[in-house]
């Protein structure tokens, strides 16, 4: 069996399937006549739900640290709180019902009573009753759990899409690639396999549904073929293939220590993008000079039990810093909503979650949230050189509101004297088509701009990046979209700003020449694409570049501008 989805992530894999399942539950209320049957049901089902969460909480200790396991020793206490488990035996007693259906009330029941409470705590615990009862729920129905945090031999994992939780909390040592139903090369899922340099491929269509748990696997990350149980031929082909894919990875490595430089002299940074602390490491193996994005985010969805403390985000940008050993860090403030969730912040239903209540709109709102992130990153400041950007601004109102709350911040640790860099440098992500238009005057409010080709493309194009029947018109080479990138550039150089880009476009071999030419500062991507970026700048001209630019600023389509990027550089 043979599937062609889109190439994601670089790197050849070879390994058994693991499907991955995140299905609804469904509970129906059933009249039952053996009660003792739906008890042992029940009880046999948070048997299995204890033995589990004892492993996880074991290996966090191990992995995480003492902090991140008490999230579990949380969940196994609402295990073993016996009002839940009485109540739901008195249910199925009383009312004569399924065990399921009992359990399903009796947490819908306390759920309520705990998120309609005055105490933060306890309205956080509601999250907790919510995932301890779905996991006894899933062994009630026989809904299989794969549980990626306790992973213990190397797979393949196939999924409809991967969550940023199953990417944030997975056994990522056993992980040989990712095969998605959906997606696109911007989706989270492809975004982070590039950040964990695994080889991925995204929107398969179907093959959770074809694909079978211990099929064997082999695939390509970057045409994005994939086949399902080859004979040895074939497994010898892609041994191969990976074999050769490692040499030209260690080829590279004779660039690290290299600077970024053009041929005729013109320098620019090559930076990463990162999720976590952890991410530190994959950067300063490839070399990069800096962090163009870190997404801290990752940080508030890997908490279950609250938003994370000052203290706690202090010690995860302090680590970034120090880690990166003074080299300048773009850290993003919180980018939550679209396809990002926190368990313990409700949020309203919306129509057009990405046209919604997210990132800056939520942080300008909550602002006590807001302030313990700015606070904890002007503490972090001492230890290293940072940069700090604000995400999904549309307009300069915004842009002005969530400085005055950086004076505010700063204007109180001065009275608390608790000392912050005088040299922290505030910008501003270009990701909406309204920053583009106005970015002269915004760039006379920031220290810098960062591009976010990812939602720039699908806002310039109305165009959901990861609806499939569409993402023909997601395309980073549309005219519109390279136009609003050569203003913003022109618009913050004449005000003597620096842009850098954070999308994904920054990384893309095709597009990194049409980008030096613009004049772009900064290039910041996925850690694996670092070396092959700086390899290609290295043998480029930057004034042909800018010739080859301004002769792709005056084709009409993105064909024609593919075509002519593929005439030039053989690609």
């Amino acid at each position: 069996m043979v599937f062609k989805g889109t190439g994601a992530s670089p790197g050849i894999a070879l390994g058994k399937a693991l499907i991955v399942e995140h299905s609804e539950l469904v509970i129906e209320k059933k009249s039952i006549e053996n009660v003792d049957i739906e008890i042992k049901r029940l009880h046999d089902a948070v048997k299995i739900s204890k033995e589990e969460l004892i492993k996880v909480k074991e290996k966090a200790l191990l992995e995480l640290g003492e902090h991140e396991a008490q999230i579990f020793e949380s969940h196994l206490l609402v295990l073993e709180d016996p009002e839940l488990l009485d109540q739901t035996i008195d249910k199925i007693k009383n009312e004569q019902v399924n065990a399921e259906f009992a359990l399903n009330e009796v947490k819908e029941m306390f759920v309520a009573m705990f998120e309609a409470m005055d105490n933060e705590y306890m309205r956080e615990r509601a999250a907790d009753i919510k995932d301890v009862t779905n996991r006894i729920l899933r062994h009630i129905l026989g809904i299989k759990v794969v549980d990626l945090a306790s992973l213990d031999e190397e797979v393949i994992l196939i999924a409809h899409d991967l969550t940023p939780s199953d990417t944030a909390t997975m056994n990522k040592k056993m992980v040989l690639g990712f095969l998605t139903d959906i997606g696109g090369r911007t989706s989270h899922t492809a975004i982070m396999a590039r950040t964990l340099e695994i080889a991925a491929v995204v929107g398969l269509t179907d093959a959770t549904s074809k694909i079978k748990d211990g099929d064997y696997i082999v695939f390509n990350g970057d045409t994005g073929e994939v086949i399902v149980n080859p004979d040895d031929e074939t497994k010898e082909k892609y041994s191969k293939l990976k074999n050769e894919y490692q040499e030209y990875k260690e080829s590279l490595k004779l660039l690290k220590g290299q600077k970024t430089v053009t041929t005729d002299g013109r320098h620019v940074e090559l930076a990463g993008n990162i999720g976590s602390p952890k991410d530190v490491e994959g950067l300063i193996n490839n070399d990069a000079e800096g962090v163009g994005l870190y997404r801290t985010e990752f940080l508030y969805m890997d908490k279950e039990d609250g938003f994370p403390t000052e203290e706690e985000q202090y010690e995860a940008y302090k680590a970034v810093l120090e880690g990166m050993n003074g080299k300048p860090i773009v850290i993003r403030t919180l980018d939550i909503g679209g396809d990002k969730e926190l368990p313990y912040f409700e949020m309203d239903h919306e129509m057009n979650p990405f046209l919604g209540y997210r990132a800056i709109r939520i942080c300008l709102d909550k602002t006590d949230i807001f302030k313990t992130q700015l606070r904890a990153l002007y503490r972090a400041s001492v230890h290293g050189k940072l940069r700090i950007m604000f995400p999904m601004i549309s307009s300069l109102e915004e842009l002005l509101k969530a400085k005055e709350i950086v004076k505010e911040v700063l204007a109180d640790m001065d009275k608390e004297g608790i000392k912050y860099s005088d040299d922290v440098e505030v910008g501003m992500m270009i990701e909406i088509p309204s920053a583009a238009v106005i970015s002269d005057v915004l760039a006379k409010h920031v220290d810098f701009f960062s591009i976010g080709t990812n939602d720039l493309i699908q806002y310039t194009c109305a165009v959901d990046r990861m609806n499939q029947k569409i993402s023909y018109l997601y395309n980073q080479f549309n005219p519109a979209v390279l136009r609003l990138i050569k203003m913003v550039i022109d618009n913050a150089h004449k005000e003597g700003k620096w842009v850098g880009m954070c999308g994904e476009s920054a990384g893309d071999q095709r597009m990194i020449p049409i980008l030096l030419g613009f004049g772009l500062d900064e290039f910041s991507m996925s850690p694996i694409s670092i070396l092959p970026a700086r390899k290609l700048i290295n043998s480029l001209s930057y004034e042909k570049m800018q010739e080859f630019s301004n002769e792709i600023l005056s084709m009409g389509t993105s064909e024609e501008i593919k075509a002519y990027v593929n005439k030039n550089f053989n690609m």
